[in-house]
């Protein structure tokens, strides 16, 4: 069996899964926002989200695991009774189960629903970590559900360039583009190329 290595504080991870056979895991509007919803009630306490995807039968995450000073430890145990900061693999454990039961009552079906164990690349560079943010929102592009990265409702690109609240590591990300415009304008660029491998172009600055 393939060793999984664990998730480490500090590091960005490309976290991805799909459904069990392919089956498809958001079959409403309503399953996209309720997987956000427990996304952001087990995994916002411990790591730092930068983009997403959601896709009719998989979905794709870039995060940072936090660091042990970064907890707020009371707020954690006043507000959700926890003693100690949970381990981050168990959080995504927790939040499949939750989706699971919650999607399988709503669509009458039984059964695992993830593919186990979850995968997960380190993002070793700056030069993936910017690859990937298109990678990410390109993704419904690349699987043909839309012609235009741009308009599709359930992935990060149109939460960067707003102005309502957000999880998201928003000014972060939109910092490390250069701003809203460059931010644009690197999606349009990337559009325009052979994309290619997402590991072999390269990009100067540091992650955020």
């Amino acid at each position: 069996m393939e060793e999984i290595e664990p998730l480490e504080p500090g590091r960005y991870y490309h976290i991805y899964n799909r459904g069990i056979n392919g089956t498809a895991l958001f079959s409403t509007a309503h399953h996209y926002r309720f997987f956000l919803k427990q996304y952001a009630n087990y995994l916002t306490p411990v790591v730092d989200t930068f983009a997403y995807c959601l896709m009719k039968n998989h979905f794709h995450l870039m995060v940072r695991v936090k660091e042990a000073h970064e907890f707020d430890r009371e707020t954690l145990l006043s507000e959700r009774g926890w003693l100690k900061v949970p381990n981050v693999s168990r959080q995504f454990s927790n939040l499949f189960n939750s989706y699971a039961q919650h999607f399988n009552a709503n669509t009458q079906r039984t059964g695992s629903l993830f593919e186990r164990p979850f995968h997960r690349k380190v993002v070793a560079d700056d030069s993936y970590f910017t690859r990937l943010i298109f990678y990410i929102h390109n993704n419904p592009v690349k699987h043909i559900l839309t012609g235009d990265l741009t308009t599709y409702l359930h992935s990060s690109y149109q939460s960067h360039l707003s102005a309502k609240p957000t999880l998201l590591m928003r000014e972060a990300v939109l910092t490390w583009f250069g701003g809203r415009k460059e931010y644009i304008r690197f999606h349009q660029d990337m559009n325009n190329e052979d994309f290619g491998d997402i590991f072999t172009h390269p990009v100067s600055g540091h992650r955020p």
